[in-house]
């Protein structure tokens, strides 16, 4: 936890561990909140009526366009996504008791892969690479633009899945996100797949689209909307 140094594997490029406790935490910034955005007309929206119509796994309910984490698992959307701009927004109710990496956690997996946090920053510290908005285990936040329990937050990613030849990865995942409208990472390079006390590294197979997932952590977070639309190439005419 903060101030402790476990004893996990050193990350490269930097003089910390993996979880280090005695990484400086990310600088608050004071943020306007969410970022509420309407889904374009070629994005698939994830949040419908029911949980079942867009997502498997775990049964979350979902009222008034709310979708809270239920315990017994997460939730895996139904379709495929490589290369993706994912919006969705999320609150950690009020009243919650939170410390650490308890009380107030959950987290987006891009491709079901790659975690970025979804916690309570605004005043309950933790290691940074697993604060809200770190890339975890691996990266935490520029800044810290988190707002208070009980108020909805945005994310809004841009991810890049990694590229391979012969079971080689020539181009890493990347990820750029925007919390509240802050920019916290701008195209950060990934080491690999979320591990948990260990370093990332990229496997010999990895699929070129994956379900997105959202974790089940034990805490009650909210979710509402969530949209996501894959990235098209540039002049790629109408249809194709």
């Amino acid at each position: 936890e903060v101030g402790e140094k476990p004893k996990t594997p050193e990350l490269p490029g930097v003089p910390y561990v993996v979880h280090d406790g005695t990484r400086p935490q990310p600088v608050k910034v004071k943020s306007g909140g969410a970022v509420s955005v309407r889904p374009p007309a070629d994005a698939l929206v994830l949040i419908g009526k029911q949980s079942s119509e867009t997502w498997e796994g775990n049964t979350w309910p979902i009222v008034d366009g709310i979708m809270t984490v239920a315990k017994g698992g997460g939730v895996r959307s139904k379709a495929a996504f490589g290369d993706c701009q994912l919006h969705l927004e999320y609150r950690v109710p009020a009243g919650r008791k939170v410390s650490g990496q308890s009380g107030g956690n959950s987290g987006v997996f891009l491709m079901g892969l790659y975690e970025v946090q979804v916690g309570e920053s605004h005043t309950n510290q933790t290691y940074p690479d697993g604060q809200t908005g770190a890339i975890y285990g691996q990266a935490p936040p520029r800044v810290n633009p988190s707002s208070p329990q009980g108020e909805w937050q945005s994310f809004d990613i841009i991810f890049e899945a990694p590229e391979y030849q012969d079971e080689k990865v020539i181009s890493p995942a990347v990820i750029t996100l925007i919390h509240n409208g802050v920019l916290v990472h701008h195209r950060k390079a990934l080491l690999g797949p979320t591990r948990h006390r260990a370093l990332a590294s990229y496997p010999a197979k990895h699929p070129a689209k994956a379900p997105i997932s959202l974790q089940d952590h034990g805490d009650p977070i909210q979710y509402r909307n969530i949209w996501i639309r894959e990235l098209g190439e540039y002049d790629a005419a109408a249809g194709e």
